[in-house]
């Protein structure tokens, strides 16, 4: 499945449907009275978190819905049907913006969490409505009203309890698939990673999700390379781990070029919890090893941990200390919500 976190799409809500104008007319009833039957609501276009899609890729070959339109009222005091709905399904953690990409209609970040955007028509009254003691035969019925139309963005922040940070070619991709069942692209060259990949990771009969998102670069919070796509995702994680490439010229600029790209960035990133590791520790020297180790030491102000995906070394111990976080921060912030319609409203 291709990943998309960002789509513009067109919605309509269904129009009401027109009132009706009769009257009975049978056999050995001289007056009958008005019988127009009212029209139906139209139908309402509402977003809904679904489980089991991490993608907006829906929406990218279709931008155009509609609810239906409300039945017109019909003789006999028969109403029209209401319209019916226009759901549109979304992973957890999308966005609803206005078209101009700034205003925030819409936040949703659990599951069965519905908001309506496009209220339908209310339908017409038929002339059996506005019958009264001194208009005993009204010959007039409502339209249904239009129903609404806007244009708006969706973007979506996966929700992962802990995203992998670092700049690229830092062995995020072949961390994730070590410790899951994902199979990011792994390549011996920068951007191998295009889109955030998911993983499910297990430790010690516990499971939690783990983000591999695309690499940082220096200027990425003004749109250099792929950084500024991939920020946005790190805003829902629970926990960062940042890997450092031991390989690299030097350990510590590497750590500081990442942080001080995640500060430019804003939105709360820098005070988030980060695990510090250098990884690809088994292709480095001891001698070499110690001399990284004291200079990520030095950038971070605090002792690195040390991994090696290819065979498996540290891997064990860094997750542990990633789950340490995430239960303490679920303990915190997770409490039973019912799933509730939030209407909006201009």
């Amino acid at each position: 499945m291709k990943f998309l976190d960002e789509a513009k799409i067109y919605i309509q809500s269904g129009a009401g449907g027109n009132g009706c104008i009769s009257f009975r007319r049978e056999k050995f009833i001289e007056f009958g009275g008005p019988n127009g039957g009212d029209g139906g609501h139209g139908g309402d276009v509402i977003v809904e978190c679904v489980d089991g899609l991490n993608t907006l890729i829906d929406y990218r070959f279709q931008q155009h819905f509609n609810a239906k339109s409300g039945g017109s009222g019909m003789g006999k005091d028969r109403h029209g049907a209401n319209g019916k709905d226009m759901i549109l399904k979304v992973p957890v953690g999308t966005q609803i913006y206005e078209e101009d990409g700034e205003t925030l209609l819409a936040d949703l970040t659990r599951l069965g969490q519905r908001v309506r955007l496009a209220k339908g028509g209310n339908g017409g009254f038929g002339n059996a409505y506005f019958k009264s003691s001194t208009n005993q035969a009204p010959r007039h019925a409502n339209p249904g009203q239009p129903g609404e139309e806007r244009t708006i963005r969706l973007r979506l922040k996966l929700i992962a309890d802990a995203g992998l940070i670092g700049l690229p070619n830092a062995g995020k991709s072949t961390f994730l698939a070590t410790v899951s069942a994902a199979k990011p692209k792994i390549a011996d060259y920068p951007f191998t990673t295009l889109h955030p990949q998911l993983g499910v990771v297990r430790s010690d009969n516990r499971e939690f999700v783990i983000a591999d998102l695309p690499g940082l670069i220096e200027g990425a919070h003004e749109g250099i390379g792929l950084g500024d796509k991939f920020l946005g995702h790190t805003e829902r994680c629970r926990v960062l781990l940042h890997l450092i490439d031991g390989t690299g010229e030097h350990a510590g600029k590497d750590y500081k070029t990442v942080r001080t790209e995640l500060e430019a960035y804003g939105h709360g990133l820098l005070e988030k919890p980060e695990i510090v590791a250098l990884s690809k520790a088994d292709a480095l020297t001891p001698e070499v090893l110690k001399e990284q180790m004291a200079r990520l030491k030095r950038a971070a102000k605090k002792t690195p941990l040390v991994l090696s995906s290819a065979s498996g070394a540290g891997v064990p111990e860094v997750l542990r200390a990633l789950r340490s976080f995430i239960d303490d921060a679920r303990e915190e912030t997770e409490a039973p919500t019912p799933a509730v319609e939030t209407p909006w409203r201009p």
